[in-house]
């Protein structure tokens, strides 16, 4: 049984996606076709695959998965893109942060389903063959990191803040990277590295 391929918009802020997640994949999961569902509409089981169309980095996807199975775990696991990290997965580090139409999203909070129709980039899409992109330049040149586990996150956030407001104040560097947590406490370089990003895509630095 193959997914509808329509593409779904979603405006709503990554705690709002995250206030709702918990339904909503239970309902994708489990129920989505057994509530209400007429005679002719058949049950999809938790096991069984579906054909999805994913747009990774710019290129198309075509993949058999499971209806479980997240963004995080087909990213990594069928399409080996492990710069998207693993970390709680339950939706509080923002380690495995991906954008869907330049929105932050956490890819462990989000079914591999769900993600059809949306232009989702990860680590690997921001650089040009071996160059960094600005975020990832500003982060090096700042020490934005230590063991740097949470790095990927931190710079698919950075991203997504900097395509929303170009030019930032520091409040809103701080509420915008919020959902990304550093273990080791590097945020003071961080909101420097984003706030240097954000001049350079400005073109004044």
């Amino acid at each position: 049984m193959e997914f509808d391929e329509t593409k779904i918009k979603m405006s709503v802020t990554r705690r709002g996606f995250l206030t709702t997640m918990g339904v909503g994949a239970a309902v994708a999961v489990t129920g989505r076709y057994a509530s209400g569902a007429s005679s002719d509409e058949t049950v999809m089981l938790p096991e069984e695959m579906a054909k999805i169309r994913l747009h990774v980095n710019g290129r198309v996807h075509r993949l058999l998965v499971e209806p479980r199975w997240t963004l995080l775990f087909v990213l990594r696991e069928k399409l080996g893109l492990t710069g998207t990290k693993v970390g709680c997965e339950r939706g509080e580090c923002g380690a495995c942060t991906v954008l869907m139409d330049n929105i932050p999203r956490y890819a462990c909070m989000t079914l591999a389903v769900e993600a059809q129709g949306f232009e989702i980039t990860t680590l690997e899409g921001l650089m040009k063959g071996e160059d960094l992109g600005r975020v990832q330049e500003a982060f090096l040149e700042h020490d934005a990191f230590q063991c740097g586990y949470c790095t990927p996150g931190q710079i698919m956030a950075a991203e997504g803040l900097l395509k929303d407001d170009p030019e930032p104040s520091p409040d809103a560097i701080r509420r915008g990277m919020s959902g990304n947590l550093c273990r080791c406490g590097a945020y003071t370089h961080i909101f420097e590295a984003v706030d240097e990003a954000g001049k350079r895509k400005r073109g004044k630095s």
